[in-house]
């Protein structure tokens, strides 16, 4: 009995993902004994799995994470979910699919940034594009490609993303122009991307950091349109595991 390009199951779904024509499928089902089929699938399935490695290391390499971090062992404890999203969702960032976005709210070292970068993570390990920036770093950039002419360039390759991360706003002031360049990054980003902001600002103040309230008020109504808040409770894990706060030894003293 001549053997088929269903035998073994999904060796013709493979050749198509490699862009295989259809005229090769032909032959293949024409000619290809059942030996030649399977070493054909067991070979596609290994180039299919190469290839998904190398483009993931590529996904991780261009979002350009400062430090590796995942959701293993991550506290929950001082996170406030709102209804509207599980933390399944989160995990998952199966919001981003949906082109929701994120506003980690909370003090200083309470654990925003590792669950932004975690749920990034996340977002590459299932094949989406992610970006890591502080709004520091952006605004400087984006001013940088203003006076060289190559803004629109610039917000292109942002807009390749399916999730920005911008980390720290309002830890740095923004004047009003570099104000104006955030706000474009994130009204181009609506309905389109995702967006993960962390910060300690509350909305009532972001007119401050942007020295805009109407500015402000526009962004606001823009990311919480299709956002989520989620507040960060408790005291500073860094503080917590200083090692300044370790006892001093009365044997020591300093020279």
């Amino acid at each position: 009995m001549t053997a088929t390009l269903t035998e073994p199951a999904g060796l013709a779904a493979r050749a198509r993902a490699l862009l295989w024509s259809q005229a090769t499928l032909t032959q293949l089902d024409a000619d290809a004994t059942s030996e030649q089929l399977d070493f054909l699938n067991h070979a596609m399935g290994t180039e299919l799995a190469n290839r998904e490695t190398a483009r993931k290391t590529r996904l991780i390499r261009r979002a350009g994470f400062p430090t590796p971090k995942t959701f293993d062992g991550y506290d929950f404890t001082g996170v406030k979910l709102p209804a509207a999203l599980s933390r399944e969702d989160l995990t998952g960032a199966a919001f981003i699919t949906d082109h929701a976005n994120l506003v980690c709210y909370g003090p200083v070292g309470t654990g925003k940034t590792h669950l932004a970068i975690a749920v990034g993570q996340a977002a590459v390990n299932s094949g989406m594009a992610v970006k890591f920036t502080t709004v520091s770093e952006l605004v400087l950039r984006l001013a940088q490609a203003k006076t060289a002419g190559t803004l629109d360039k610039t917000i292109r390759e942002y807009a390749k993303q399916d999730c920005l991360i911008l980390d720290e706003y309002g830890y740095v002031p923004i004047d009003r122009d570099a104000a104006r360049l955030l706000f474009q990054i994130v009204a181009d980003a609506y309905e389109t991307r995702s967006l993960i902001i962390t910060t300690n600002v509350p909305f009532s103040n972001w007119g401050g950091v942007l020295t805009d309230d109407q500015l402000a008020a526009a962004m606001i109504d823009r990311i919480a349109h299709h956002g989520h808040l989620i507040y960060f409770e408790g005291d500073s894990w860094r503080m917590r595991h200083a090692l300044m706060k370790q006892q001093p030894d009365p044997e020591r003293k300093l020279k």
